[in-house]
């Protein structure tokens, strides 16, 4: 059971190759399971039991269950991950042209990846394309998914960078850019990219108006190891976490508390965005459930101070070469469960009282878990937990599943801690 539920993990990161797609993966999940999605211009009318989700400039999605009690009493459980991975997005008028011979395309770095991670690696190219719509102000958003090997960042010879394994600061502007193929007389005045968006989309090229695309890898996932018992794969950070809560939301079982599932995008790049944390996406769906069941905005506050929510975003195992790089008593490994995260400058959101809420959750899951704190003379990243614990004012847990290779192309985890995050989170759904 725990290296099919691996194996499903593996197919849903390789079907949600960019953000949009991750949500478009999490919309099957829902509604093979009966949710149906509203809209934010909709009129709401909920009753109990109501399964729905939202979708937000199609990359991020929160879907909720209504309990079956009073919500004011029972308030909302949530958990919230984030759709967006590290990596590359492909600027504006991308074509390039060198030596007269090679076809690149120009990018730009996208939050935090390790970008030595992505050489010389056949890519793909994922995201949304904007073409004409019914009128200027409603264009058509189309999905796209170049799903073949159509680009490689070729390394520089050792022989021509000999300090190379001794450290080398990549220059984004330069070192990095994808090659896409070689010229000929042709075709040299081609548009090369916008001929393939065309193809792919089956549009005229001069219907495309804008595009966010981005690159990934063009290998699927694995699983690893002497028993199988590793996944090696590509944007677990974070869409891992979405897909256990996505899991546990739809075999979860009906409670009294209004379940509800955040797949908020741009953690990677700060939250500011509509469709971030720092928006208020969530606070405007949590009052429209309100509203929507015919209640009032002081029903919403009450609703309010009876909730919880776990923030579920990855957390660093400890590196089997390079343990000194971490915590001297906090050592978190692959397969020994999720990892409850800790710190004294706020860049996590556990506390004594929502730790203590998930130390209990575990237990009666009958799932181990571990605690992570970084060395003191270390920065360490942050989550989407402190950013929505201030802003709907409720207690958020910052917790995550183990990694190594954190914001690489391609991450490692455990067999196990897959099964062991996603029975926490169902267990927390259900109580």
């Amino acid at each position: 059971m725990e290296k099919a539920l691996a194996q499903e993990l593996i197919e849903f990161l390789y079907n949600s190759p960019s953000a949009s797609h991750g949500v478009e993966s999490v919309k099957t999940i829902l509604n093979q399971a009966g949710f149906t999605e509203i809209k934010e211009a909709d009129k709401w009318s909920l009753k109990k039991g109501d399964r729905h989700y939202v979708v937000k400039n199609d990359s991020a999605l929160i879907a909720f269950e209504v309990g079956n009690e009073n919500i004011e009493e029972a308030g909302f459980r949530l958990i919230g991950a984030h759709t967006d991975v590290p990596g590359f997005r492909i600027k504006p008028n991308p074509q390039m042209i060198s030596e007269n011979t090679y076809v690149k395309l120009n990018t730009e770095v996208y939050g935090g990846p390790i970008l030595s991670t992505w050489y010389d690696r056949p890519l793909g190219i994922a995201g949304k394309v904007a073409v004409k719509g019914s009128s200027p102000l409603k264009p058509e958003i189309r999905l796209v998914n170049i799903n073949k090997p159509l680009l490689i960042i070729p390394s520089l010879a050792i022989h021509m960078n000999r300090e190379v394994n001794n450290g080398y600061k990549y220059n984004a502007q330069v070192d990095t850019l994808p090659l896409l193929g070689l010229i000929n007389d042709k075709l040299e005045r081609e548009d090369y990219l916008m001929n393939i968006l065309a193809q792919e989309l089956n549009v005229d090229k001069t219907d495309i108006l804008n595009f966010e695309l981005g690159l990934y890898e063009y290998e699927k996932g694995s699983l690893i190891g002497m028993n199988e018992e590793l996944i090696s794969s590509g944007r677990f950070d974070d869409l891992w976490m979405v897909f256990a809560g996505v899991k546990a939301l739809v075999d979860s079982k009906a409670t009294d508390a209004t379940k509800v599932m955040v797949c908020i995008d741009n953690e990677e790049i700060g939250s500011r965005t509509a469709q971030g944390a720092s928006s208020s996406i969530l606070n405007n769906l949590l009052e429209r459930i309100i509203l929507g069941l015919g209640k009032d905005t002081e029903s919403y506050y009450r609703a309010l101070a009876n909730s919880i929510m776990i923030s579920a975003d990855l957390s660093h195992a400890v590196h089997p070469n390079l343990g000194d790089k971490h915590d001297p008593t906090n050592r978190p490994v692959l397969g020994n469960g999720p990892v409850l995260k800790m710190a004294a400058s706020g860049s996590y959101s556990t506390d004594s009282f929502n730790g203590a809420v998930f130390a209990s959750v575990c237990e009666s899951a009958n799932v181990p878990f571990q605690k992570f704190v970084n060395r003191s003379d270390v920065r360490g990243g942050s989550t989407i937990g402190p950013i929505t614990s201030a802003l709907l004012n409720i207690p958020v847990i910052d917790m995550g599943a183990p990694v190594l290779g954190m914001h690489s192309i391609r991450e490692l985890a455990a067999v196990k801690d897959n099964y062991y995050t996603v029975k926490a989170f169902t267990e927390f759904f259900s109580l």
